[in-house]
This record gives structure tokens, sequence and C-alpha cells, in this order.
């Protein structure tokens, strides 16, 4: 009976966050894209070409190149942490899809040590912010529980993978329960448990925290513009739309 209450909330709870998360981020992006952008203000020294901005940005979101350019510390445990990150999403895939896909299955020995790296990423940055004096000055203490969330939802899953082994298959059910509407009962696993709270927890808070920066890059003027000024006149859509009413 605990079981079965314990799968009813949880259930529950994705359901909630999956539609806080999706909706949330759209609204966001929506906002984001239509914020006006008036002035022609890239980052120098900026490409002249639209496709130069395509690659500067492709730069920016794989290698932090900007980053790099600014402090390699931070440039170094912050894309250990994105690039763990990424190799344990595509690794979680194999929770959600039936049959597994060969590059899926393919990936699982590497994404389970990506976790590793995702955590030694965490706690550096985590670190600097106690360390730096400059950064410790600009903490808050939303920037210090978010990286606490993430560091528990790593550890947690770490401690799956090579200490408390949990139930996949039950795991795997109750996830593609939830997709076909059919929800599944949840392995009583108590550091299952926990690690699912934290998730759907970061799913919650992510359209109002900081970590928008993900999608957020994409919208900076400073990025995606291109350095063409002196060619041609740099005119928002709200500002064209006025001129065109003239």
């Amino acid at each position: 009976m605990i079981m079965t209450i314990a799968s009813i909330m949880f259930a529950g709870l994705f359901y909630l966050a999956a539609v806080l998360f999706a909706g949330g981020l759209a609204y966001r992006i929506r906002d984001y894209a239509r914020t006006p952008a008036p002035l022609k203000i890239p980052t120098t020294p900026a490409p002249l070409t639209k496709g130069g901005v395509a690659l500067r940005m492709a730069r920016e979101v794989v290698f932090f190149e900007s980053l790099f350019k600014s402090n390699l510390w931070t440039w170094g445990f912050g894309w250990l942490f994105h690039a763990g990150l990424a190799l344990v999403l595509m690794r979680h895939l194999r929770y959600f899809i039936d049959p597994v896909w060969s590059w899926v299955a393919f990936i699982q020995p590497f994404g389970k040590y990506a976790g590793l790296v995702m955590l030694v990423g965490l706690c550096g940055l985590w670190a600097r912010r106690f360390l730096v004096d400059r950064v410790r000055y600009i903490s808050t203490p939303s920037d210090h529980l978010m990286l606490a969330l993430l560091i528990t939802i790593a550890a947690s899953g770490l401690l799956m993978t090579f200490v408390s082994h949990t139930d996949v298959i039950g795991a795997k059910n109750f996830f593609r329960g939830l997709m076909h509407f059919g929800p599944q009962p949840l392995p009583g696993d108590v550091v299952l448990m926990l690690h699912l709270l934290m998730v759907a927890v970061l799913m919650i808070i992510f359209p109002v925290s900081k970590l928008l920066h993900a999608p957020g890059v994409f919208f900076s003027p400073s990025r995606n513009q291109a350095d063409d000024s002196r060619d041609k006149r740099h005119l928002s859509a709200w500002a064209a739309q006025l001129e065109a009413k003239k």
C-alpha cells in the first residue's frame, strides 16, 4: 500500500514538473524572442557574416570560448560539468525508449563514468564560490542551493551506479508508463526516490533560475549579431513595423 501511494505521488509530481518545465521554458523563450534589440552591439572581435555568427555560437555553446579566454579554472570545471551532464543525459535515454538505440547502448559504459566527471566539475564550481573572494562576494543563497541540488542529483545517481544498485528495469517501466499515461509501480529504493525528487525539483525551478542561460545564450545580442553596421542599417523587428506604418 505504501509503495502504491509513493508511486502515485511520484507520478503526479513528474506530470506536474513536466508541465511546469515545458510551459515555463516555452514562455521564457518566447519572452526572449520578443525582447527588442534596437542596437547593434556584438562583442568584438565579431564575425562579419551570418555564417561567422553561427560558427561563433557553435564555439561558445560547445567549447565555452569566452569563458576560456576569461578564466581557465572556471572554464575547466564548467566544461567538465556540462560535458559530463550531456553524456549522462544521453545515457538516460535508455529509460524512455524501447528498443534502445544502438548508439545509446554503445555509450552506456562511458556515461556511467561521466557522472564522476560531472560531480568533479560541480564540486570545483562550488569550491570557487567559497575560495575566490570576488565570486564569494557576489554569490547568493540561491547559487549555493542550486549547486547543492545538482550535486545531490549527481551523487545519488552515482550511489545507485556504484554502491547501492537499484531496479533499473522497474525504473524504466515507471517512466515508460508515465509516457503512455499508465503509471507503473516505482521501485522501493530510498536513494532512487531522493534522486527522482531532486530531478523533479530541478525541472520545476528551471524556468525561473539562472540555468536559463542554456537557451538564453542564443538570444544574446552581443553574441548573435554580425559586425556589419558599416554595411547595412540595423533595424529591430518592432522598429521596422513602426517605420512601415509611417
